[in-house]
Parts: structure tokens; C-alpha cells; sequence
């Protein structure tokens, strides 16, 4: 039951003070606090930036009117960015959805001083007669006789039945669409690109411009053939000098005419569009008063049929234009005198003439060609009469007497045929004259409610042409005798319109209408195709059409227009209108497939905001449209259809991948979702078996203070290794709180995105913000990526500056991504000097790239060497795989072992095995690993300020240096004595330093100088030393070097000594990448 209501209001304090005094106070606010405005502009209470409203401009709404009211003080926060429901109820009201079409040079110098007018025009007027006129043209008046006489009544009814059952589905699909919201003026473009995107709806949009623009080419063929064909034949300039020429004459002629037409209706189209659209009526009443007249011919027929006398010759039909009397000769005053047609068979005149012999062996005999609708002829017009081009209309079931094959047809009075004509070539043919459907979207930004609007008048329209069409195939074929139907210009009826002879009460009401409705036609067409184009190219999805976006002052398309004339008089030149028929047809079935496409695709969705208004339809008749759309693209002509899906194709990867990026919500961006769904689901059921295993890489980036990446390199080497397979997620950490760091976050985005541009890396980025780096780093490695779709190797650069005391922190970070790796059962990979490391631009001619491979972790080292070499940069170099003997292992059988694992993992590289013996621990090592525990001692006991810390740093690095290219001694462990170890600490500065210091921390600088270092350092330093040595001297100027990564110690107190090793084990080479596996095998051997 109806609810009644009573909204009262409710006053505020302060609400009784006068008008102006609310406005002074108010004045003094707003310029007391600018800058709190500037504030509130920026952003609400949170500091986050609200998305502006789609439905008001907040800029122009009136602050002070928010405020007045205290009610909502708790709202004050959101008032900015969220609208008061009441203010947006009011804005919505006062919607007015205006035409986007072009101002008018009178409209616009008078557009200051008039109101502008809310669109009123209803469905009847809006969307039913446009539909209509556009439907309704120039193939029922020129070419449906001729494809019934052809084809056959049963035939036809099966081609009009096909093309309007695709017109009247698209028109389903389209009224959804149409219901779904507002649809501005744009029309079918519109609709497509925001429910398919911006690819489809460009590739889309250009088609039905293209489509658009033939069919303007088409309606002026129509045009100029009925002019020099009914209307006036002695205005051609080009004349048939011999016989077969009249075809090639004829073509000239609408070359010629067709050129002068184009420019003048486009003189006319850019000097004043409002002229076409006044005498639109004029063309739709033409064509109304031409069908009514084809009807009321019908009627009269059955009762008196009008009288167009058909000569015949044996079975052949004979063209009128050549003579008058249809007999060999007359009888007058007891005399025979041969007529105009003996002499174009015989020789002579006399009656004694040598003549054809078809033509001596049958008789002449004169038939009706409107026997009427009650003569029973459409028993004879039931079935096709397909022929070859040049054959000759005969007439069924006429006697005939067969003459000489030798005999020439070319000179002599026949109708011949000017095509071969076959079933699917009329389908071609026929098609334009169901196109047309979109007249009404495109003119919805005209209509008072175009989402009632649309779909009434659309079906309404299309099912009265469709009656039309298929209740004139009938009459047709029940009025109108065989041979004249398939007489394509009406060479047997005094070369009258052949539709035209059915009409009452005169052929011309036909002619006279189909010249203006087809002239009509054109115009619109140079009227809509321009406005298209603009559209599309305003909506900056096609780069290289941006220059048709501009135009007159006024809008008007100038640029558009010349090159719809330009397209347009490509068809003309085509010339014929059977061969610009199914141009045309192929971009509008395309168009249509991609409407019925839309709506299947948001149907099956479910997407949240499809709610069309239009009820009756289902994902099934849109499919069953589509697919429709798709087989009649074929019927028509298989190389058209690939020629135009070629052009759509093309367009649609350019707009990928060089068009605007634009989001319109549209129906493959849900579809792209759903599928990612899908397909993550799949993913998630568990581990990929090892045939299937990649490298899915999370990369972690340092950022500089700019928040730009320090390493771009590491980026580089990523897109080589991945060549954009599989999974890449980018990530960095900020240090701080979000709340403050998203601003900054936001930017490091931003710029690792457009790194990851110029680098070719395609993949994921993630910004991370921690109060503290090194659990940012952890967050990364736990929650990076999504379901199935995760990382299972990270990625990141080597800390080059782990020693420098600021960086106190760097060498601990590491460590721990490492143990954390691990706990997750990742890869890790670590690029040492990641700086030398080439760019995707570098290529290397030759060179090695050389595997060390020490321990076995799952075949991760020979899997990369093999994926590297897939790419530009890397695909010249030859792969080596190393291995290290120990005392007991038989190199030689080793060697071979390796060679047939390699040829079972269809691998090609070179084997060496390096025999490394166990020997005594050289005094190199032993001072090596004393000065590095004795630092780390210092570093933890003095109290060093920060600039002496990082001299103190230098200095022993210095040291290590110096003594790595001195060469070692070698002694034993018992015979070393570390007390005569050369120190970087000088007594000098030692005495400075005790003076500086008097503290407790003496007694700790004695026990520094008294310690020894620990064995199983020394042990793991003599592995280091040993291994680095054997790698120089194989690898030193390999491209890249990678090797087995040793694990972190785990007694966490020797983190820092764990570092000098892996920088002592990698000395000296250019590109290392060190190696950590996941613990799983990553490589098989088997299929």
C-alpha cells in the first residue's frame, strides 16, 4: 500500500539570522581560510584523495550552503568529496542529456543569447522513422526484384528471413546495452567500447565507419544508375561503340558522375548539415509514398493488371530497346513487310535473307510481364534460376527449337545476364538493405527517454521492414512474370524501373521516389560517417587519427569529412553496386557481432552495474546473433570476411599496444578477471610438477632518497632471464609509516613502473611500507603475489657497501633475506657488481658463460645458463659447467657421469672437472682470517666516532687488498705465530688511541692483540681462498659466472664473518650471480 510522508524541516541554531548577515560572515570565512580550503580540495580529513563524483562538479558547489547547517558537523570531513544526498538528488534532476552533434553556424552565433532546449522527440519521431528511412532503400528498389526472379521465391524468403533474424537479434542485444544507463550521442561506437573496451571498440568503431562510408559510395550508385538508367539514358557521356562495350561504358559513367556527386553533396554536408536534416522528412516521405504505391499496384493487378507486353523469342527474351513491333514481319494491304527485328537477325530486309538460325527455327510470341497476383505465376517463380555472366533470360517451360552453336550472341537483341549470380553472392548483395538499426542509438542523445525509446522503436521498426521485405518477395514472385525479375534493368519492359511496372498508378512515382530517398541516403551517410570518425578520434584511442578530432570553430568534422569523401570515392571507383554491397556488409555483420558480442559477455558476467531497464533478452539470443553475424560474413564472400577481420585484427593490436590507456569499465576487462579467477582457482590445487617449474621471480629494489632505482641493471637482467614468461613481481620497502610514506609510495610506484617500461620487464610492481626494512623485506617474501600465482625465487642485488659503518645494518638485512628465503623454501639469486651487468640493448659475440657447480640444489644452476641464452643478450655464449674433485672422486668418470646427465637434460655444454686437494692452510689464510675477526671485535668494543669508524673500515679493507696480491707463504698452522702478524694498527696510533680512550675498554684492545682466530673460520676462509683461486683462473673473463651460494652460519654471531667470506670467495670476477636453491628439483631428464 502507498505510504504517505511529511518531510519537516529541521532548523539549526543561528538558522533565524538575516540573509546578508550570513553572507558577510560567510565572505569573511571563505577569504579567513583559503588555505583550509586548499587543504579540504586536496583531500579529505585522512590525507587520502577521495575520486571525484561522476555526477557533480564539487568545484562549483556552494560551501557555504553545506555548512549552514550544523546537523551534519560530524560529516564535515566528507562534505568535499561525498555530495549531501540531497545535492545530488537535486543535480541528477536537473540532468539533461544534450546532443553531442555539431553547432550550427546560425545556432552557434545565437547560442549566448538563446536557452538551451531539453530534447523532446519522442520513439514515433526519434528512433521508428530514422530506423525506417535508413532500413528502407535503395536494394528493394533496385535489386529485390531481381534477387527474387533469381533466387527464387523460397530462396529469397531464406536470405531476407537469415539477414533480418540477424538484424532483429543485434537489435535485442543492442536495446540491453542502450537500457544500461545513459547512453550519450555515439550510438552504436559508444556502446561497444564501453562494454568491450577500448580495442574492440576502436577496431570496432572504425569498421562501422568504414561500413558507413561504402554505404554513402552504395546509396550514390543507387543514384546516378537510376538517373542513367530510368530517368535520363542520353546524359551519359560515355557510349557503348561496340557491341559488349555497354557494360564498361556504363561504369565510366558512374565513375565520372559519382566523382561530381561526392563533391557536391560534400560542398553541401560542410556548408550547412541542417539543411539535410530538414529535407529528411521530404526523403522518408519518398520513400513511404513508393511502397504504399508498390502495394496499391498489387491490389489493382488482381483485378487489372497494367499492360507491359514481354517479347519473346523461343524461350529467350528480347530487349526492347532495339525495336518496336514484336514479330518478324506485318501484314499490310496484302503485304508483308519485315520488321525492325528481322533486320537485327537477318542480313537484309527481303524476306529471302540469310538469318540466325535460333531465329529462323523459332517463332516470336508476346507474353504479359504483370499477369496479376491471381494468375497462378507464382508456382513458376518458386525456385532459383542461378546462370553464368553473359547467359541469355530465357523463360521456363517455353517451347524452343536449339539453333547453331556457332552463332554470335554479342550483336543481337537479348536480355543477357551481367554477373554470374550464385545463392551466396545475393546473401552479399541483399544485406545493405537490412543495415541501418542504428539510426535510432545514434540519436539518442536527441530523445526524451531513450531508455524506453530505443528498443520500441528499433524492433518495432525492424519488424515492420521486415514484413515489408518479405511480404514484397512474395508478391513479387505472385505478380510479376520470371524472365522480368531476372531482368536486372528492365531491357524487356521499354527499360522501365521493374518495380516500377507493378506500381499504381505510374512507374515514375517508384523512379522519381528512389532517386530522392537514395539521393537522402548519400547525404546522411557524409553527414554521420564524419561525426563517427570525430568521435572516435576526440576519444584518443587511435594516435594517428587525432587530426580528424578537430574541425570548424563550430565543430563541424572538416578533416573527417575529406577523408569520408576520400573512402567514399574509393567505392566509387569500384563502380558497380553488386561489388560495393558486400564491402559494406562485411564491417556492419562485423559491427552487429561484436553488439550481440557485448551483451553476451556483460550477461554471463553479472558485472554489478549491467541492469538494462530492456528485459527481454538472454545470453543465448545474443550468441545465437553473434554466431549468425559470423556465418553470414562467410556466406557473403570468405575472402571479404578475412580481409575485414584482418583490418578489425589490426587495428585492435594497434590500439594494444601504441593507443591512449583507457578504463571504461568495459565487459573484457571483467571477462579478463573472471578468467584470472579461473585460473588461479586451477593453480592453487598445488606445486607445478618440475617440467612445468620456472623461475617466478620476486625482485627487490633499493630506492635512493628521489625514491628512483639505484640498480636498473637488476631489472635488465630480470626481463633477459624471464623474456617475459611466467611471473615477475617487482617490490621495494620504504621505511616509515604508511599514513605518512603513501604519497611517497605512490611515486616509487610510478617510477618503478616506468622502469619497468623501459626495460621490457613484464610482470607486477609492490610497494611496501615498515616501520623497520628489514620486516618490510620479510612481508614481501611472505605475502608477494596471489594464491598460486607466487614468487618461488627472489631476486636481489649484492650490498657492495656492507663494510661502511652507516651501512651497519645493510650486511644484516641480507643475511637475513637469505635465512628467510630459505624458510620459505625459495631460490634465492644474488647479482655481485649487478652495475657491469649488460643492458637489453648489449649483445655479446662471444664469450663463456661458466656454472660452478659445487653442491647440488635442484638443477636451479643449469636450468638459468639455458633460459639466459634465450634471449638477445645472451645467446652467443657458450655454457660451461664446472665441478670440483676432492681427493677420493675419479675425475675422469666424474667427467663422463656430468656429459650423459647433460645429454639426458638435452643440454649443450662444455665439462670440466677441477681437481682440488686438500693441502695445509697458508698463512694468507690465517692472517685473512685473523684481521677479519680482529675488526669485527674492534668494531664492537671501541667507540669510535662516525668518521673514524669508516677510515678504520678502509684502512683494513685496504690491508686485504694489498695482501690478497702479495704472494702467500706457505707454513703450517702450528709454525704460524700471530703475534708477528703486520697489522693495519701502527703502536703510534695505537698509543694515540689509548690516550683518547682511558677506560675500561684498555684491557679489551690487549685481549684483541692476544686472541687467536677461530679453527673453523679459518677452515671455511681456506675453502673461500682456495675456490676463488681455482675460479680466476678458469672464469676470470667468462660473462658470467655463476656459483653455488653457501649458507648463512647458524650461530647468528658470525653474520658479519659469513659476508667476508662470500666477498672473498667472488674477488676478482666481473658478474657473478651467486645461487641458492629452494631445495626442490627444478630440472628433469625425463619427457
Amino acid at each position: 500500500m502507498p505510504t504517505s510522508f511529511t518531510v519537516v524541516p529541521v532548523e539549526a541554531q543561528g538558522e533565524e539570522r538575516q540573509p546578508a548577515e550570513r553572507d558577510g560572515q560567510r565572505q569573511e570565512e571563505e577569504e579567513e581560510g583559503e588555505e583550509e580550503d586548499d587543504e579540504r580540495d586536496r583531500g579529505s580529513g585522512d590525507g587520502v584523495a577521495r575520486e571525484s563524483s561522476p555526477f557533480i562538479n564539487s568545484a562549483e558547489m556552494d560551501r557555504g550552503n553545506i555548512y549552514e547547517g550544523k546537523n551534519m558537523a560530524l560529516f564535515e570531513e566528507e562534505m568535499d568529496s561525498n555530495p549531501m544526498v540531497s545535492s545530488l538528488l537535486n543535480k541528477l534532476a536537473n540532468y539533461t542529456n544534450l546532443t553531442q552533434g555539431v553547432v550550427e553556424h546560425e545556432a552557434d552565433e545565437d547560442s549566448k543569447r538563446k536557452e538551451v532546449k531539453v530534447p523532446r522527440m519522442g520513439t514515433f519521431i526519434g528512433v521508428y522513422l530514422p530506423c525506417l528511412q535508413n532500413i528502407l532503400g535503395v536494394i528493394l528498389f533496385l535489386r529485390l526484384t531481381w534477387i527474387v526472379g533469381t533466387a527464387g521465391v523460397l530462396e529469397s524468403f531464406i536470405i531476407v528471413f537469415m539477414c533480418c533474424a540477424c538484424t532483429m537479434l543485434t537489435a535485442i542485444s543492442m536495446s540491453a546495452i542502450a537500457t544500461n544507463g545513459v547512453v550519450p550521442a555515439g550510438g552504436s561506437y559508444y556502446m561497444i567500447s564501453r562494454s568491450l573496451g577500448p580495442e574492440f571498440g576502436g577496431a570496432v568503431g572504425l569498421c562501422f565507419y568504414l561500413g558507413t562510408t561504402f554505404a554513402g559510395a552504395m546509396y550514390i550508385l543507387g543514384t546516378i544508375e537510376i538517373l542513367l538508367t530510368y530517368i535520363s539514358p542520353s546524359a551519359a557521356i560515355f557510349k557503348a561503340e561496340e557491341v559488349g562495350e555497354e557494360t564498361e561504358a556504363m561504369l565510366n559513367n558512374m565513375r565520372v558522375y559519382g566523382t561530381c556527386i561526392i563533391i557536391l553533396m560534400a560542398i553541401v554536408v560542410f556548408v550547412g548539415v541542417k539543411y539535410v536534416n530538414k529535407l529528411a522528412l521530404v526523403f522518408l516521405a519518398c520513400v513511404i509514398l513508393s511502397i504504399i504505391a508498390i502495394y496499391a499496384g498489387v491490389i489493382k493487378t488482381a483485378f487489372d493488371p497494367p499492360d507491359f507486353p514481354i517479347c519473346l523469342l523461343g524461350n529467350r527474351t528480347l530487349s526492347k530497346r532495339s525495336f518496336d513491333v514484336c514479330a518478324k514481319f506485318t501484314e499490310s494491304n496484302n503485304e508483308t513487310k519485315t520488321t525492325a527485328l528481322w533486320r537485327l537477325f537477318c542480313d537484309s530486309s527481303f524476306l529471302n535473307a540469310t538469318c540466325d538460325d535460333y531465329f529462323s527455327l523459332n517463332n516470336v510470341t508476346e507474353i504479359q510481364g504483370i499477369p496479376g497476383i491471381m494468375s497462378g505465376v507464382l508456382a513458376d517463380n518458386l525456385w532459383s534460376a542461378y546462370s553464368e555472366k553473359g547467359s541469355i533470360v530465357e523463360k521456363k517451360d517455353q517451347p524452343s527449337v536449339a539453333g547453331s552453336e556457332d552463332t554470335k550472341m554479342g550483336g543481337l537483341p537479348y536480355v543477357f545476364t551481367d554477373i554470374m549470380t550464385y545463392f551466396t553472392m545475393l546473401v552479399g548483395i541483399y544485406f545493405p538493405s537490412v543495415t541501418g538499426i542504428m539510426a535510432g542509438s545514434n540519436r539518442s542523445g536527441d530523445l526524451k527517454d531513450a531508455q524506453k525509446s530505443i528498443p520500441t522503436g528499433t524492433i518495432l521498426a525492424i519488424s515492420t521492414t521486415s514484413f515489408i521485405y518479405l511480404s514484397c518477395i512474395v508478391l513479387f514472385g505472385a505478380c510479376i512474370e520470371g524472365v522480368i525479375l531476372r531482368d536486372k534493368f528492365g531491357e524487356a519492359v521499354d527499360g522501365n524501373l521493374v518495380v516500377g511496372t507493378l506500381a499504381w498508378p505510374s512507374p515514375w512515382v517508384i523512379v522519381i521516389g528512389s532517386f530522392f530517398s537514395t539521393c537522402g541516403a548519400g547525404l546522411q551517410s557524409l553527414t554521420g560517417a564524419p561525426r563517427l570518425l570525430q568521435a572516435i578520434a576526440r576519444d584518443g584511442i587511435v594516435p594517428f587519427l587525432q587530426v580528424f578530432g578537430h574541425g570548424k570553430a563550430n565543430g563541424e568534422p572538416t578533416w573527417a569529412l575529406l577523408l569520408t569523401a576520400g573512402i567514399c570515392e574509393i567505392g566509387i571507383l569500384i563502380a558497380s553496386l553488386d561489388s560495393v554491397a558486400p564491402i559494406l556488409s562485411m564491417f556492419f555483420l562485423m559491427c552487429y557481432m561484436f553488439v550481440n558480442l557485448a551483451c553476451a559477455v556483460q550477461t554471463l558476467l553479472r558485472t554489478p552495474n549491467w541492469r538494462p531497464r530492456f528485459k527481454y533478452y538472454h545470453w543465448t539470443l545474443s550468441f545465437l546473433g553473434m554466431s549468425l553475424c559470423l556465418a553470414l560474413m562467410f556466406i557473403c564472400s570468405w575472402y571479404y570476411a578475412l580481409i575485414a577481420m584482418l583490418i578489425a585484427g589490426c587495428i585492435y593490436k594497434y590500439i594494444e599496444y601504441r593507443g591512449a590507456e583507457k578504463e571504461w569499465g568495459d565487459g573484457i576487462r571483467g571477462l579478463s578477471l573472471n578468467a584470472a579467477r579461473y585460473a588461479l582457482l586451477r593453480v592453487e590445487d598445488g606445486p607445478p610438477h618440475t617440467k612445468n617449474w620456472r623461475p617466478q621471480l620476486l625482485v627487490l629494489l633499493n630506492l635512493d632518497s628521489e625514491q628512483l632505482v639505484k640498480h636498473p641493471r637488476l631489472l635488465s637482467f630480470t626481463s633477459q632471464l624471464k623474456a617475459g614468461k611466467g611471473l615477475t613481481i617487482v617490490g621495494s620497502v620504504l621505511q616509515g609509516i604508511y599514513l605518512d610514506k603513501c604519497t611517497e609510495a605512490q611515486k616509487a610506484e610510478e617510477n618503478i613502473k616506468a622502469l619497468m617500461g623501459v626495460e621490457k620487464t613484464k610482470g607486477f610492481c609492490q610497494i611496501v611500507v615498515s616501520p623497520h626494512f628489514r620486516d618490510g623485506i620479510s612481508y614481501l617474501i611472505q605475502s608477494a603475489g596471489l594464491g598460486g600465482m607466487k614468487h618461488n625465487t627472489v631476486l636481489m642485488a649484492w650490498p657492495q657497501s656492507w663494510k661502511q659503518t652507516e651501512n651497519r645494518f645493510s650486511w644484516k638485512n641480507f643475511v637475513d633475506t637469505v635465512r628467510e628465503t630459505t624458510a620459505a623454501q625459495q631460490a634465492l639469486l644474488v647479482a655481485k657488481n649487478i652495475d657491469l651487468f649488460p643492458t637489453n640493448q648489449e649483445r655479446f659475440t662471444e664469450g663463456n658463460i661458466d656454472v660452478w657447480w659445487i653442491v647440488h640444489d635442484g638443477g636451479m644452476l643449469m636450468l638459468l645458463p639455458f633460459l639466459l641464452r634465450q634471449h638477445k643478450v645472451w645467446r652467443k655464449c657458450k655454457m660451461r659447467i664446472f665441478t670440483v674433485a676432492q681427493m677420493d672422486d675419479n675425475s675422469i668418470q666424474m667427467k663422463k657421469d656430468l656429459q650423459m646427465f647433460l645429454y639426458h637434460l638435452r643440454l649443450n655444454a662444455e665439462v670440466e672437472v677441477v681437481e682440488m686437494f686438500e693441502n695445509d692452510i697458508s698463512a694468507f689464510t690465517y692472517e685473512k682470517t685473523l684481521m677479519m675477526e680482529q675488526r669485527s671485535q674492534m668494531l664492537k668494543q671501541m667507540q669510535l666516532s662516525k668518521n673514524e669508524r669508516e677510515r678504520e673500515a678502509q684502512l683494513i679493507h685496504d690491508r686485504n687488498t694489498a695482501s690478497h696480491s702479495a704472494p702467500a707463504v706457505k707454513a703450517s698452522v702450528a709454525a704460524a705465530v700471530p703475534e708477528k702478524v703486520q697489522m693495519t694498527w701502527t703502536k703510534e696510533k695505537f698509543v694515540a688511541e689509548k690516550h683518547k680512550n682511558k677506560d675500561s675498554n684498555v684491557s679489551g684492545f690487549k685481549d684483541i692483540f692476544n686472541m687467536k682466530p677461530n679453527q673453523s673460520n679459518v677452515r671455511r676462509m681456506h675453502t673461500a681462498v682456495k675456490l676463488n683461486g681455482v675460479v680466476l683462473n678458469k672464469s676470470q673473463h667468462a660473462q658470467l659466472v655463476l656459483l653455488n651460494m653457501p649458507g648463512p652460519p647458524k650461530n647468528r654471531k658470525g653474520d658479519e664473518n659469513y659476508m667476508e667470506f662470500l666477498e672473498v670467495l667472488t674477488e676478482g670476477l666481473d658478474r657473478v650471480l651467486l645461487v641458492r636453491g629452494s631445495g626442490r628439483e627444478v630440472i628433469t631428464i625425463y619427457s
